[in-house]
């Protein structure tokens, strides 16, 4: 379960893993930047959803994860109700990276009903990293 505040309100929300829609804030009725963690207890709750989900294997000592998690949080919000960014601590959870083949972090693989559609390896900058997504999200 995770804690998201809302952007418009800034009530604090507490969200599941839901497999269809987007989450809402009930107070103001806005869509919610879906951000969340997962382990390899809630990774496939978490990976599955009605919407494109882009999974994020990161590390704390990881410069460039560390430069491209404010641009997933950015994209999450801009595209609130139509991404879900999912986050997976790579030393944390090494099953999980190693079931992915994560070598090279940041790695972001995209996964649109329940397939992998594309992978990432790096820090994009923005645009780059929109124009990658855009086939997931128009979809």
């Amino acid at each position: 379960m995770a804690i998201i505040a809302c952007p418009n309100c800034n009530a604090r929300n507490r969200v599941g893993a839901i497999p269809r829609g987007a989450p809402r804030c009930p107070r103001c009725k806005s869509t919610l930047p879906w951000v969340v963690d997962a382990d390899a207890d809630t990774f496939a709750a978490e990976t599955t959803a009605s919407v494109p989900v882009v999974v994020d294997f990161w590390a704390a000592w990881c410069g460039p994860c560390r430069m491209i998690s404010p641009v997933l949080e950015d994209l999450a919000k801009h595209h609130a109700g139509h991404l879900k960014v999912v986050k997976v601590d790579v030393d944390a959870n090494p099953a999980l990276t190693a079931r992915f083949g994560a070598r090279s972090i940041p790695l972001l693989v995209v996964i649109r009903n329940g397939q992998e559609v594309d992978r990432i390896v790096g820090a994009l900058p923005r645009t780059a990293l929109e124009q990658r997504l855009a086939p997931a999200l128009a979809a």
